[in-house]
C-alpha cells in the first residue's frame, strides 16, 4: 500500500493543522502568506543542531 492510499483510506480520521513560521521575530500562520512567501517557505531547510556541534569541534 504506497503513501496516498493510506492517505485516502484514513481521510475521515484526519485534521487540518495549522503551521506557524516564525519571521522577524514574531510567530505567523503559513496559511496567511503570499504564493512568493509561500514558495520560499516550501525551500528553507531544517537546521540539525546535533550536526552542526561535530563540524565547530573540528
Amino acid at each position: 500500500m504506497n503513501t496516498n492510499e493510506i492517505l485516502e483510506r484514513n481521510s475521515a480520521k484526519r485534521t487540518r493543522c495549522m503551521v506557524y513560521t516564525r519571521v522577524m521575530g514574531y510567530h505567523r500562520p503559513v496559511e496567511s502568506f503570499n504564493l512568493g512567501k509561500k514558495g520560499e517557505h516550501k525551500e528553507r531547510t531544517c537546521f540539525n543542531e546535533s550536526s552542526k556541534r561535530h563540524v565547530a569541534a573540528l
